[in-house]
């Protein structure tokens, strides 16, 4: 293994947390997330040649990933058939969510699969304490126009979560 794959497998462990994240956020079934993670490491590592390090490695993973989910929840083919040893090997990461947050979880995680690719974006960056600045350069957009499409985003989510709760308990 070159020490540049294995710089890139080291980093993409510290941060495979991220990478579940939006798998979780963009598909809705295990399967479809589980693909969604590995297309995300593939379509990394074939462009971690251009990372020109101008920015953190985690802000480029960001953007990296959030671009593939929206390419791969629009495309018709979401499988990806990627046979790589390395690749194989990185473990897909546990929930980190006990019995009682799971029912919260997978009503939050539910809602958040009405919400349109954007709107998943900015409330993963909502989610990570990404401040409105951070938030508007991920994404190309003023600061303003940022924290007005994500206070529209968590209002969508919250009335999502809302209906959802208010059809649970009728």
């Amino acid at each position: 293994m070159s020490s540049l794959e294995k710089e890139f497998l080291e980093k993409i462990e510290k941060h495979k947390g991220v990478i579940f994240k939006i798998s979780k956020m963009y598909m809705d079934n295990k399967d479809d997330q589980n693909d969604l993670y590995q297309e995300i490491i593939y379509q990394a590592w074939k462009s971690y040649g251009d990372f020109q390090k101008r920015s953190d490695f985690s802000t480029w993973l960001y953007r990296t990933a959030l671009n593939t989910a929206i390419v791969f929840l629009r495309s018709e083919k979401k499988r990806s058939f990627i046979r790589n040893q390395d690749i194989d090997g990185l473990s897909t990461p546990q929930e980190p969510y006990n019995d009682t947050d799971d029912k919260n979880m997978k009503l939050m995680f539910d809602a958040i699969h009405q919400l349109s690719p954007i709107d998943k974006a900015l409330i993963f960056f909502f989610l990570e304490d990404f401040p409105g600045k951070e938030i508007a350069v991920q994404l190309g957009i003023t600061e303003v126009n940022a924290r007005v499409k994500l206070k529209r985003a968590k209002e969508k989510l919250k009335e999502i979560i809302v209906k959802q709760q208010n059809a649970n308990t009728n």
